[in-house]
């Protein structure tokens, strides 16, 4: 009976290592997933601020096209 316990304490200790390890690398994947997933958020928020004032320029130069529209037909009037 206590060789057997023996054995069972011999060989657990190579389980528990290789458990262990596989629960530090399946940590460290995670931890490299959260960080990857954070930079595309923040250039998500980049590329979201970039159209943001890609569209405002936009607006702006057709507001003046519009207003230089505007001012040419009243010349022509």
């Amino acid at each position: 009976m206590t060789g057997t316990i023996a054995v069972i304490l011999i060989f657990s200790i190579p389980i528990l290592g290789t458990i262990t390890s596989h629960f530090e690398k399946k940590a460290k994947i995670n931890a490299e997933v959260v960080k990857d997933q954070l930079e595309l958020e923040k250039l998500r928020h980049e590329n979201f601020i970039i159209e943001t004032e890609k569209m405002k320029l936009q607006l702006e130069q057709m507001k003046l096209e519009s207003s230089k529209e505007v001012e040419f037909h009243h010349l022509l009037k």
